[in-house]
């Protein structure tokens, strides 16, 4: 590999994230570099990954929306994310197909981690994603979605369940993938003016 970045990474991390991943060696080594440096022991911590959070959406409360992405990608459950995870998670987010983001989008929303997610933990996401809004564009949302409620009630009604129903991943990424108004309504986007 030649440089000290690579020969950091084990050669078995790495070759486990390029078949994992969309990412080739060189920028698997430069994220290996970057994540060195901001992370020197080589964990991200849940406070850290906030911070991170919180630069992306300075104007609003990231704090609860990053806990429950930071659960959601600390896939071993020791309380930081290593970079295997971090990358992984990054792909997954970022490039990966739609199966796969839906794959993570669903044990975002398994809060308690039991493979199933039921009404309450949709509205406890859309509580935590609504904090990301922007109040002036709360104000413009679509009456039947402009309260976290309302919008955990109108994506919890395309699944065809009744509030005291769970709903495993299958019938969670089929129901999002047969709706295109629900694959908006399982995170954030800014609206288009």
């Amino acid at each position: 590999m030649g440089n000290t970045t690579s020969s950091a990474l084990s050669k078995e991390i790495l070759e486990d994230l390029k078949f994992s991943t969309k990412f080739s060696e060189h920028e698997i080594c430069l994220w290996y570099e970057n994540f060195q440096k901001q992370c020197p022991t080589g964990r991200i911590t849940p406070e850290q990954f906030e911070q991170i959070y919180t630069r992306f959406f300075p104007d609003s409360d990231a704090t609860s929306y990053a806990q429950h992405v930071f659960r959601s990608f600390d896939t071993n459950d020791d309380g930081t994310l290593d970079f295997k995870e971090y990358i992984i998670a990054l792909h997954m987010t970022s490039t990966g197909k739609t199966t796969q983001k839906l794959e993570w989008a669903f044990s975002l929303f398994d809060v308690d981690k039991n493979g199933y997610i039921n009404k309450s933990e949709v509205t406890e996401i859309c509580q935590a994603i609504f904090k990301l809004i922007p109040k002036d564009e709360q104000s413009r949302l679509p009456k039947d979605e402009n309260t976290p409620e309302k919008r955990a009630n109108k994506l919890w009604a395309y699944f065809n369940k009744g509030d005291n129903e769970r709903l495993a991943e299958g019938e969670f990424i089929t129901g999002v993938i047969e709706n295109d108004n629900a694959m908006r309504l399982i995170h954030y986007e800014p609206l288009k003016d």
